[in-house]
């Protein structure tokens, strides 16, 4: 019904004006016939603001002086530039507050310089998770993007309508319980590969750490090292019981995603810890903190940081990734300390993951780049050296789907694949994932785990297949 409504108000716009034209027997210039249209809309805030993305589709520049962007409300207002033409196919990105706030029900419109012809306009009844934007730019509908590309092509996902591909999952259908009968119990959470012999899990409730290694065809905690039963995760000052939901291994060390400390369970504490595992300790302090709180937005305490990952700088700089930051390409040498690579944050709450250069002599952290999933909420995370994909999982809310992040020619990571969870599999409450090393890979197919946080049936873990890229 909208889309109707916008079809017919340009028509009436573009008739009025030619019979305008008609009446002076003035000749129709690109201004009486605008080729330039709102292509993207960011509506939710953040920095520098609201921002409204215009395209011209002609062949010739157009001269958009004083043209005038509005919301829903008249009397607010936001005028372009005088001595403003915009190219063929550019793209112009307006920062329109604080003359125009656009709210989560709200619309954007676009109006010649007299203020009386309307040229374009959108209107939506809710905030989206990332940007509006038309897909294809400039002449298709308005949908959801996969990331906002302020000044630049829409991200519409290889799809081609604002939204990555959907087909089955890319492995075997088969998956076979992976731990024997009530090992873990509930609150199983994050997965990660070290090797191909030598898999980590976190509790979430008590915060706990497991080295699992194989047995036969399952996965059990280590027998030796103190492993046999896990290890009991604190804080720093030894305090605490961290609501351990993610982890991932890096050559910096082993990490943990936590949305709280489970002896304050009603306090969103989304933090980053570092963990000795070769500690002989029965119980791990942390031996660094990266608290997060005052840089995500507020959060429920049952719903921050889910999922965890980490992207060596050699894949990020190879691959173009933009530091939005300095909005620029990334350079990992403007983050002194920080390592070889960069930390991906999955957050419950929004699906948003949230990508961070740490300091790893300290707890000092920047935000280099914040991504939109798609999914209403990211529950684990993982990087697939072998293809790129930054895998992005979620559980039972979305049946079971996954979804792939690739970084695409604007150097932002966005979502290109959404896979559906193997169909031997139920719609289990699976909250980690973890995916074998290539070395694994045998008949084209190499192992994946999934973590399964409500022990159905009595069991945590399960196996299956995904394929191998030549």
């Amino acid at each position: 019904m909208r889309t109707n409504w916008r079809r017919e108000a340009h028509i009436i716009a573009v008739a009025l004006t030619v019979l305008a034209v008609g009446l002076s027997g003035a000749p129709a210039s690109a201004q009486d016939q605008p080729t330039v249209r709102i292509n993207e809309i960011e509506s939710s805030g953040g920095s520098p603001g609201d921002w409204i993305e215009l395209v011209n589709t002609g062949t010739t520049a157009v001269d958009i002086s004083k043209w005038v962007v509005k919301d829903n409300d008249n009397s607010h207002s936001y005028k372009i530039a005088k001595n403003t033409s915009l190219a063929p196919g550019a793209f112009l990105a307006l920062d329109v507050e604080p003359s125009v706030g656009l709210g989560s029900s709200d619309s954007a419109r676009l109006f010649t310089a007299d203020g009386s012809t309307l040229v374009d306009s959108y209107t939506w009844t809710d905030q989206a998770a990332t940007t509006y934007g038309r897909c294809p730019d400039g002449t298709g509908a308005f949908t959801t993007t996969t990331a906002a590309t302020k000044g630049a092509a829409n991200a519409c996902g290889t799809s081609g309508g604002g939204r990555p591909t959907h087909g089955p999952w890319p492995g075997g259908s088969k998956v076979t319980d992976a731990d024997a009968s009530n090992v873990f119990g509930e609150n199983l959470s994050g997965l990660s590969f070290e090797s191909a012999g030598v898999l980590w899990a976190v509790n979430n409730g008590p915060g706990k750490l497991y080295r699992l290694v194989p047995n036969g065809t399952k996965w059990r905690p280590d027998p030796v090292g103190g492993w046999a039963s896990g290890k009991a995760l604190h804080y720093a000052n030894g305090s605490g019981d961290p609501d351990a939901e993610g982890v991932v291994v890096t050559p910096d060390g082993l990490f943990v995603a936590t949305e709280r400390d489970d002896k304050n369970g009603s306090t969103s504490r989304p933090k980053i810890l570092r963990y000795d595992t070769a500690s002989r300790a029965s119980s791990l302090n942390a031996t660094a903190e990266w608290n997060l709180t005052s840089d995500l937005p507020s959060l429920p305490a049952n719903a921050g940081p889910e999922g965890i990952s980490w992207v060596p700088d050699s894949f990020l700089t190879a691959h173009g990734f933009r530091d939005e930051r300095t909005g620029a390409a990334y350079n990992p040498a403007s983050y002194p300390g920080h390592g070889s690579g960069l930390f991906f944050a999955g957050v419950e709450a929004n699906g948003t993951v949230y990508a961070y250069a740490l300091n790893l002599s300290g707890g000092g952290y920047t935000r280099v780049a914040t991504i939109a999933s798609g999914f209403p909420n990211v529950m684990d995370l993982e990087f697939e050296p072998a293809t790129g994909h930054l895998w992005a999982v979620c559980d039972d809310t979305c049946k079971g789907q996954t979804l792939t992040l690739d970084i695409n020619a604007q150097g932002k990571f966005t979502a290109t694949a959404v896979h559906d969870r193997p169909t031997g599999m139920p719609n289990y409450n699976n909250e980690g994932f973890a995916i074998a090393p290539r070395s694994t890979c045998t008949a084209g197919h190499k192992p994946v785990l999934w973590s399964d946080d409500s022990n159905d049936g009595g069991h945590a873990l399960r196996a299956g297949t995904l394929n191998c890229t030549p």
